[in-house]
């Protein structure tokens, strides 16, 4: 008997899901649930996902997706498109579309869709192609259904599931279902679950109801890391037709070895007779990868290149040595090439690159990242090598490869790690200024600006803008100084030490505001805090900083004759979790004042509870950055 009403209540749940798809309500925009509207610039009326597993090199997704858009940051939901190549065959492919009553207005056949290159824009050879619906609403609200079959001779990327897939988008229903007739054997991980209204209805079959948009918030950890996942990875897959064992990370990266980068690192006898030349003598391994690792940066130039197993082997060292580019997989696998060449070990490593930091799961072996750089060990340090850059200091990763894990493909297998973290004693900003007023309110000034780390990362390049863009990059700036006139600009790029200077020399006729015999400016003049984090009645998520930084600054300011201090503030500390600051202002001899401020910021995950204490702590620092001093006549 118990069985027969689970049978009898599966039935009724496949039941009322098939309705709820073929109901005409789900193409009016008038029967979206109220609740679903609010922070939603699109619904999903309807999402379904069954992936069939055919065998270990082979399966098939189907899709239907019904989608209903209310103003023009929603066209992009309704994803309505699909990649192909040798390797992935669009069965089918169709949609159509209704207007606000669930009228139907447009059939889109296959033949409809844009066919385009994948990445034409960014890359000089590929063979990914997309086919997507190209379609301009006359008015909103509209819905479109989507329907695709499509076959891949490639299991390496299976298809997971995270039925919320943006902000401002509801789900009214979605679904996601894995058929496995063969027996394939499965790794799955589910991913932040709990909060979320889904129910699983039998193995690898997930079901999602009435989840309302999420609404972005700032310092929001990235989308994937808070929103529910299940994620699949078959433990014998096939890419391409190279097949692979994928029980953990180590067999992983012994496949990613032995399948993808074995054969590759042959360069000529020529190539590998002149880095020896170029390192002769040198016994330190790290000075040698230093050496090799400037020839690289001159004699290559990085171009995208989507071709080979997946889009995942890199082209030949040989013939990155004879072209002189290569995508980021390329030129790491030719710069490991260059290393052996002067027995200097080095691993490829994969990573999620971006300002963002994303860590590879170490829990959870897959196809992972976006990027590849160069791992050289030295002693109990890994220094990365980011291989597609023509300028960056050897060894420096602040921005965008720092502080996440990744892995390492070795010879015996995959191992993850973790990069270099730039605490905030690494990355500072020391500005330091010598500052004549004058009695109207104007001055000229000579400011120094030192930067390492990240922050080395936010300056580097000013010194290959062209003058005007120079000028124009300081006067925004210093964009709180009115009428800012810049006369002198001087940049050292310390790349040994990674280490930015910039000497510039400014004036202003009119920064300090005049009152009857008085003169009154803000001393803090080149390193203010202006943006206070947005308020929120209720914070809903948590938030992240992600890296940390220290500001140090130091003013002299020579008080033109006849004036003298009448008032100003000596100072303020702020000590809290989120990081500390203090100002000071002293008289000097001369009639000079001394304005020194420090700022830290802590990098960290913290509760959404949190957000108000952080919020005010930024609004202390921006009242403090704009303490004021009073001057008189004497």
């Amino acid at each position: 008997m118990p069985q027969i009403k689970t049978t009898l209540l599966g039935f009724l749940i496949l039941f009322s899901f098939y309705s709820f798809s073929q109901s005409q309500d789900v193409y009016s925009s008038l029967f979206v649930p109220a609740e679903l509207k609010t922070k939603a610039n699109a619904v999903v009326r309807y999402d379904k996902q069954i992936v069939e597993i055919i065998s270990n090199d082979e399966i098939k997704v189907t899709k239907k997706r019904i989608t209903t858009v209310f103003n023009k940051y929603g066209n992009r939901h309704i994803n309505a498109g699909e990649g192909y190549d040798g390797n992935i065959k669009i069965e089918k492919i169709e949609a159509r579309i209704y207007d606000a009553l669930g009228e139907e207005i447009k059939k889109v056949k296959e033949r409809d869709f844009v066919d385009a290159s994948a990445v034409s824009e960014i890359s000089i050879y590929e063979d990914n192609r997309v086919k997507y619906l190209k379609y301009i609403p006359l008015k909103y609200p509209y819905t479109v259904e989507y329907n695709s079959e499509v076959t891949y001779k490639s299991t390496a990327f299976f298809p997971n599931w995270q039925p919320i897939d943006d902000y401002y988008v509801s789900v009214q229903h979605a679904e996601y279902k894995i058929l496995n007739p063969t027996g394939v054997e499965l790794k799955v991980k589910k991913e932040n679950f709990g909060n979320y209204n889904i129910q699983e209805t039998s193995k690898h079959y997930f079901v999602a109801d009435n989840i309302q948009g999420i609404k972005y918030e700032a310092y929001t950890p990235e989308l994937k890391s808070i929103v529910p996942r299940y994620k699949v990875a078959l433990k014998a897959f096939s890419m391409v037709g190279v097949k692979g064992v994928n029980n953990n990370w180590n067999d992983f990266g012994k496949w990613m070895y032995d399948k993808l980068l074995t054969g590759t690192d042959e360069i000529p006898q020529s190539t590998i007779d002149e880095v020896k030349a170029l390192t002769a003598g040198v016994e330190d391994k790290l000075e040698r990868a230093k050496l090799v690792y400037k020839y690289m940066q001159d004699k290559t130039r990085y171009i995208s290149i989507q071709v080979g197993i997946g889009g995942w082997k890199p082209m030949l060292a040989n013939d990155v040595d004879k072209l002189g580019y290569a995508d980021c997989k390329g030129l790491t696998n030719y710069t490991k090439a260059l290393l052996e060449a002067v027995e200097v070990p080095s691993y490829y490593t994969v990573v999620y690159g971006g300002n963002g930091i994303r860590n590879i799961d170490k829990e959870f072996s897959s196809i992972e990242g976006n990027h590849v750089i160069l791992c050289v060990p030295n002693n109990d340090e890994n220094v990365f090598l980011e291989c597609t850059s023509q300028t960056n200091p050897f060894g420096f990763t602040a921005g965008f490869t720092d502080d996440r894990d990744v892995l390492l493909v070795k010879p015996e297998g995959g191992r993850i790690v973790h990069t270099k973290v730039y605490e905030a004693d690494d990355s500072v900003q020391k500005t330091t200024a010598n500052i004549s007023l004058n009695d109207t309110g104007g001055f000229v000034a000579d400011v120094n600006i030192t930067t390492t780390g990240f922050q080395y990362n936010i300056h580097e390049g000013i010194e290959n803008k062209t003058e005007k863009d120079k000028q124009l990059h300081y006067k925004e700036y210093w964009d709180n100084i009115n009428g800012v006139t810049i006369d002198k600009i001087s940049i050292e790029n310390d790349k040994d030490n990674v280490v930015y200077k910039e000497v510039v020399k400014l004036s202003s006729d009119n920064y300090a505001s005049k009152s009857g015999n008085r003169l009154i400016f803000q001393p803090n003049m080149f390193n203010k805090v202006t943006n206070i984090p947005p308020r929120y009645s209720e914070r809903k998520l948590e938030f992240k900083i992600d890296r940390s930084f220290k500001d140090v600054d130091e003013f002299i300011i020579q008080i033109p004759e006849g004036l003298k201090v009448e008032a100003m503030t000596e100072g303020k500390e702020v000590d809290t979790k989120f990081g500390s600051y203090n100002f000071n202002i002293e008289a000097l001899e001369g009639n000079k004042l001394k304005y020194t401020r420090t700022y830290i910021l802590n990098k960290g995950n913290y509760e959404k509870e949190d957000y108000k204490a952080f919020r005010d702590f930024r609004k202390q620092i921006v009242k403090n950055d704009k303490t004021k001093v009073v001057l008189v006549r004497e």
